[in-house]
């Protein structure tokens, strides 16, 4: 998909804003630490040097929900940075707040678009990792042209990976993991660690979306991908 199918898909949005009532801890965190923690979305490419004060690789979270997890790993791997992409208001404010009761000075939130953020602000072969943690599966059939991942948008994953960076989907949707492993596989310069879906990541740590999908007796589906 290129060209005209490339505008396309940059003009479908792959989310939308859902309402949802800030607390009044969210939105104290959101008023204070925002300013802190939060990089502007500028239409430029940023320096990881000048957003961290440090080289350390780069690893990308589209999605983090109300940054549990996202904090977690970040807390688990001190000598890594870590940037989390979301649109959802309160969870930006419950992520700023474990940024600043862990002490973490290894993550920064992006609060705009993934797609423009990643074509905009980061550069090419710049990123070690992307986690993609439960992703709108956009269930009906209209919808699916939403989805995140499905190319092109895999296509731009894999030109922001440096050489044998990975790309790391978790659904508990299995057909939209089934249609993503079908994109990625197609994708050039990603090759599939697995012989189709992956095994489980024991260092990732289960998400409230996890967990209601396991209550809802639905299969969690992995993929690890990795720039070649």
């Amino acid at each position: 998909m290129t060209g005209v199918n490339d505008q396309f898909f940059r003009d479908i949005k792959t989310y939308v804003i859902r309402i949802g009532r800030m607390t009044d801890s969210q939105k104290k965190n959101y008023e204070k630490l925002s300013p802190k923690w939060c990089i502007p979305y500028v239409e430029e490419k940023i320096t990881y040097e000048t957003v961290f004060g440090n080289l350390n690789p780069v690893t990308i979270e589209v999605g983090f929900g109300m940054g549990t997890a996202t904090a977690e790993i970040a807390a688990q791997n001190p000598g890594k940075n870590y940037i989390g992409i979301e649109v959802h208001k309160p969870g930006v404010g419950k992520l700023l707040g474990e940024i600043q009761s862990r002490g973490l000075k290894n993550l920064r939130i992006i609060e705009h678009d993934a797609v423009e953020v990643l074509n905009n602000m980061i550069a090419d072969e710049s990123v070690e990792a992307f986690h993609v943690f439960f992703p709108d599966p956009w269930p009906k059939k209209r919808h699916h042209k939403r989805r995140l991942i499905q190319r092109p948008h895999t296509a731009l994953f894999a030109s922001k990976l440096s050489p044998g960076g990975y790309f790391y989907m978790v659904t508990d949707w299995l057909e939209y993991a089934q249609s993503a492993l079908v994109e990625l596989s197609a994708t050039d310069h990603l090759v599939n660690k697995y012989d189709g879906f992956a095994e489980p990541q024991n260092w990732r740590p289960e998400t409230k979306f996890e967990a209601r999908g396991i209550r809802d007796d639905r299969s969690i589906s992995e993929l690890y991908f990795i720039k070649k």
